[in-house]
């Protein structure tokens, strides 16, 4: 069953605010689908995801092909951009995230009630860059890449989110300065990057599937020039929860876990599913933009295996939190992921 739905916040409120209320989907308020799945038997969990996009299909798969009825579950992915997504965690109007770990250890700052990641997703840099129609640059050298990336408007992204902070990364690996060397346009919405270059607000913009293909369909840019995933095995989106829902309910922890697990080896070797569920999710995409989506996501191993949370995935993603400055504090790999779940869903 998909259930989604949509919440955007600007970022200064969030800033301002640091914890939303999300209308129809507080703790003590129910809805039409809470009743549908307490006739079911079914208990209702809400998963917050900062955009729609191709790079979260296990859980759609696992929505839509059963496997979280199966473990006595109804989920409903609410889409909470502009950094909603974490603080609806927080705050309690979601009770699970899908998302980068470092925003994670950003809300865990102070906080007694931290997220820990409880099984990977996405365990690859999903973000390239792209440049308008016919301007990318020659070659992939960074003297090439510096070179032809100077004083391009640039856009990364929402300020503190994962593709930003990797759009900051490379410039700092090239020798820019983000601050200086780019003028760096942050939306706080993702879903507007395409329109972004095509309208010429932006010579440069990250993205992932679905816009990708929806930008080459568009004639808005050809195949991204810079691939993010070329770093290997990253924590890139994650599934995660609050602390206090692992101490105090690991069963729906548990049977979340095995749900996603068995979504992300289903992937790998049922492709004709996953496309079902792709098209079912993306409905406006077309035939070969869809294709081109699925293909690039296992060309470039874009989902994890098995659900493990590497040490050095994660450290990879924090480094880069590091290296950016948004991050200034210590972390510890236990103190963001908890690796029991899927260790008891592989049977480890």
């Amino acid at each position: 069953m998909k259930n989604t739905r949509k919440f955007k916040l600007p970022a200064v409120l969030l800033l301002i605010s640091g914890m939303i209320l999300l209308s129809g989907c507080g703790a003590d308020g129910a809805t039409d689908a809470d009743a549908a799945a307490a006739d079911k038997g079914l208990k209702k969990l809400v998963i917050a995801e900062p955009l729609h996009y191709t790079g979260y299909l296990p859980l759609y798969v696992a929505q839509q092909e059963g496997y979280f009825e199966e473990e006595g579950l109804e989920v409903e992915m609410l889409q909470a951009a502009g950094g909603a997504h974490v603080t609806s965690v927080v705050s309690g109007d979601a009770w699970g995230v899908i998302g980068g770990p470092e925003s994670n250890a950003l809300a865990n700052i102070g906080n007694s009630d931290p997220i820990i990641s409880v099984s990977n997703v996405v365990n690859r840099a999903n973000v390239y860059l792209m440049a308008k129609k016919g301007t990318a640059p020659a070659g992939g050298s960074d003297e090439e890449l510096k070179a032809f990336i100077e004083g391009k408007k640039v856009n990364a992204g929402r300020h503190g989110g994962t593709p930003n902070l990797l759009t900051q990364y490379l410039l700092l690996e090239l020798g820019l300065d983000p601050k200086k060397d780019v003028q760096l346009l942050e939306p706080a919405d993702g879903s507007t990057v395409v329109a972004m270059v095509q309208q010429g607000a932006a010579d440069i913009a990250n993205g992932a599937e679905p816009q990708i293909s929806d930008g080459m369909e568009k004639g808005v840019w050809d195949e991204p020039f810079y691939k993010f995933h070329d770093m290997g095995d990253y924590a890139y989106s994650v599934l995660s929860v609050k602390k206090s829902t692992i101490e105090k309910d690991p069963e729906t922890v548990q049977k979340a876990v095995n749900a996603v697990v068995k979504a992300l080896k289903a992937i790998q070797e049922d492709q004709a599913m996953a496309m079902k569920v792709l098209k079912a999710e993306f409905p406006t995409l077309s035939d070969a933009a869809a294709q081109a989506a699925l293909d690039r996501a296992f060309e470039d191993q874009l989902w994890s295996p098995d659900g493990i949370i590497s040490e050095e995935a994660l450290d990879k993603d924090m480094n880069v939190m590091i290296k950016t400055g948004i991050f200034k504090g210590e972390y510890t790999y236990g103190g963001l992921v908890d690796m029991q779940f899927v260790n008891k869903t592989n049977g480890n």
